[in-house]
């Protein structure tokens, strides 16, 4: 989870920048500072450990707020001077309450590439609606079986709009078929996050796509 604490080129001052990123979206929710101490920490707790340079001691993140952030996977930057942290936050990642540290100004936020992570959590939440509120929640309460037939039914009218050339009804019904896949997910307990393992698998193997 963390690399060789011996591998990681700390500087003058013992500390080392660790970017923080949300596993499930992509989208870089804050940048601090760590030091021997906190990655042994973050090694033992499964949650991030910062040192606060402004309070010059060690800074569990979330351990007043409850917005913590789960480690996934802690990498190195090509000089081992800088670290990635993926992680999956609990809540907020900013002091100010947004999700992000870089958009607690009102930045736009990192753009598409992002958006279907956000998405799928934001799907998930709705799942556990009132079904009366929430298309998607309903949609599940009805059973994988009607789910199913929406994927069937969204897919063969992605192939039809794909096969008449019409971009812009291609475009409409893929979203509706991207949404329902995402439903489908939801409702079998799949993260996506499974089926692009599956796809990178299929990559680097022999069956490359």
């Amino acid at each position: 989870m963390i690399p060789l604490i011996e591998s990681i080129c700390f500087g003058a001052d013992g500390l080392v920048p660790v970017v923080v990123q949300d596993a499930e979206t992509g989208e870089v929710l804050m940048l601090a500072w760590a030091n021997r101490e906190s990655l042994l920490e973050t090694e033992r707790l499964g949650e991030m450990v910062f040192y606060s340079r402004s309070r010059n001691e060690l800074w569990h993140k979330g351990a007043t707020s409850g917005n913590t952030l789960r480690i996934v996977e802690i990498r190195r930057d090509c000089d081992s001077d800088a670290l990635l942290a993926i992680a999956k936050p609990t809540g907020p990642a900013c002091h100010t309450g947004s999700f992000s540290c870089f958009s607690a100004h009102g930045e736009k936020t990192a753009g598409l590439a992002t958006f279907p992570g956000k998405l799928w959590k934001y799907l998930r939440l709705r799942s556990n609606d009132s079904p009366d509120e929430s298309y998607t929640a309903r949609l599940i309460q009805e059973g994988l079986s009607r789910v199913s037939q929406k994927v069937g039914e969204e897919g063969v009218e992605t192939a039809l709009a794909a096969a008449s050339g019409d971009r812009n009804a291609f475009v409409s019904e893929a979203a509706d078929l991207f949404y329902h896949l995402l439903v489908c997910c939801v409702a079998l307990e799949v993260e996506p996050a499974a089926v692009w393992a599956e796809l990178e698998e299929r990559h680097r193997g022999k069956t490359r796509i």
